[in-house]
């Protein structure tokens, strides 16, 4: 499982005010981004993308994650109803790279790139796999449990 250098961490965690600003536009871009696939849009709740529900709880999901990725066992209850809305929607590790290549660009557009810097996006990569593992391995066993 990979882990974010501290140093990342740092960088993440560093970002919490933008996010806690900007979040809700980051995740409407990365949506649009995502969407691009339709396979992957055709996952997703339409109402509740429309409605602004799901970028809302993203965005905030992304804001507590970046406030807690030095305690990550805070985020235990959050990352279970990840898990579990995952699963009921059919999420595959095959997914999180499509993820990954909208999330980071979005951060770039939304911020800019004199404070999303090639150091942030690296530092947010990171820290994306870091999660990613660690749903993707809960995941597993809860689709080996259903």
């Amino acid at each position: 499982m990979r882990t974010a250098s501290q140093q990342a961490r740092a960088i993440v965690k560093s970002t919490a005010p933008a996010l806690e600003k900007h979040g809700v536009e980051i995740t409407q871009a990365m949506y649009r981004r995502l969407f691009e696939n339709p396979d992957i849009e055709a996952m997703f709740d339409r109402a509740a993308q429309e409605s602004g529900e799901q970028p809302k709880r993203l965005a905030a999901a992304i804001l507590a994650y970046a406030k807690n990725i030095d305690k990550l066992e805070a985020l235990g209850p959050a990352v279970g109803r990840m898990v579990r809305r995952h699963v009921e929607t059919g999420v595959k590790p095959e997914h999180y790279p499509h993820v990954a290549a909208a999330l980071l660009p979005a951060i770039r557009d939304v911020l800019g790139a004199e404070i999303a810097t090639d150091e942030v996006l690296d530092a947010w990569g990171e820290a994306y796999w870091m999660l990613a593992d660690i749903l993707i391995a809960a995941e597993r066993d809860a689709y080996a449990a259903a």
